[in-house]
């Protein structure tokens, strides 16, 4: 009977009473193909465009036997890296190559693994016989609980979190939560700096300008704990274009309201936080908020004869100590109210009139 070849690692399987004075040698290169198999390593310079294909000589130590293999080489396209079908093995690959092209390690005729075009990592893959597969033992698996004992380091890489994916306190609670945009392509760098400057949180992206929006809960405000400084500041006008005798100043939405159409008749200022909520609901005691409403009169002037918050009529306190007896004719009348919250449902209210004509 004559020897025959093992269908996975190649080694010859010797027939009784064969190679008489050859068996040691035989033997002794099955042995070394164990090892090779068990703690070989090879580094595989590839071709450029074409890759490479890993030698599986039958009775012969072969490339295509070791355990670990790196890829070398600088690649200009993507390349396939095969070994032959019908044979089952383990493989520990590094992806060592430059070059920034996917690599594939695949048997002949089936499907494989793939390295990403900037993925230079290392991959524990099989072979099942038809198919390279890979095992995922690199990658942080969603049903586990990974603890970290050192610092986490991502190399380089990105850190990618699913739509409503949150870091966490050590009790769940999140610290940040973040929400997907499709398509987005603004978003924040955070950049730290050195002794006597400022560390800087920047909206960026390929938008040539973008706003950066802070947004607090419901009638919440954001506050800032310190000086401030304010290089350019924008506020936010209602303009209306019909004339009411009532007027409405929403605080929480508008800082200015400027009526194009002229007053026809004397007229009342309420402050509110706006249609849902009071005023008092959307301050803190000890806090002030200044608005300011323009009027535009024809010649027949009127004015300002009641002013009031949450509904309720105050007696502001006039610039020049004394409130209005009238309207300035043809021109825009500019009314400052500074709503001061003394107490719960308190307010002391600051109001002056100035003619823009």
């Amino acid at each position: 009977m004559a020897n025959s070849t093992s269908a996975n690692l190649k080694l010859t399987v010797q027939a009784t009473g064969e190679n008489s004075g050859t068996w040691g040698q035989i033997t002794n290169t099955n042995l070394l193909i164990l090892e090779q198999a068990i703690g070989g390593y090879s580094a595989i310079t590839v071709n450029a465009t074409t890759g490479a294909t890993l030698t599986y000589s039958n009775g012969a130590l072969s490339n295509g036997k070791d355990a670990v293999i790196k890829l070398t080489g600088t690649i200009t396209g993507n390349i396939d890296v095969v070994i032959p079908d019908s044979v089952e093995k383990t493989y520990i690959v590094e992806n060592g190559t430059s070059g920034a092209f996917t690599v594939t390690f695949k048997t002949s005729s089936g499907t494989g693994v793939t390295w990403g075009s900037t993925d230079k990592g290392t991959k524990m893959v099989y072979s099942d016989g038809t198919n390279v597969v890979d095992t995922a033992f690199t990658d942080l698996s969603s049903d586990i609980t990974p603890q970290l004992s050192g610092i986490l380091d991502t190399n380089g890489n990105d850190i990618i979190v699913d739509d409503a994916g949150a870091i966490e306190d050590d009790s769940n609670n999140p610290y940040i939560r973040f929400q997907k945009t499709a398509s987005a392509v603004n978003y924040f760098d955070v950049t730290n700096q050195a002794t006597g400057s400022a560390p800087e949180v920047a909206a960026v992206g390929s938008d040539t300008n973008i706003d950066f929006n802070l947004t607090p809960k419901g009638i919440g405000r954001v506050t800032l704990n310190g000086n401030g400084k304010i290089q350019g500041l924008a506020e936010k006008v209602n303009v209306n274009g019909t004339y009411t005798s009532n007027i409405n100043i929403d605080t929480n939405t508008q800082a200015v309201q400027l009526d194009t159409a002229a007053a026809t008749a004397n007229f009342t200022v309420n402050l509110r936080g706006d249609g849902s909520n009071s005023l008092d609901a959307s301050m803190d005691t000890g806090e002030s908020i200044t608005v300011a409403y323009i009027s535009k009169q024809n010649a027949t002037a009127y004015y300002n004869t009641t002013v009031q918050v949450d509904g309720s009529t105050v007696t502001p306190v006039w610039q020049g100590g004394s409130a209005p007896t009238g309207g300035n004719s043809t021109s825009n009348d500019v009314y400052t109210y500074t709503a001061i919250k003394t107490a719960a449902s308190t307010f002391t209210v600051l109001a002056a009139q100035t003619q823009f004509a």
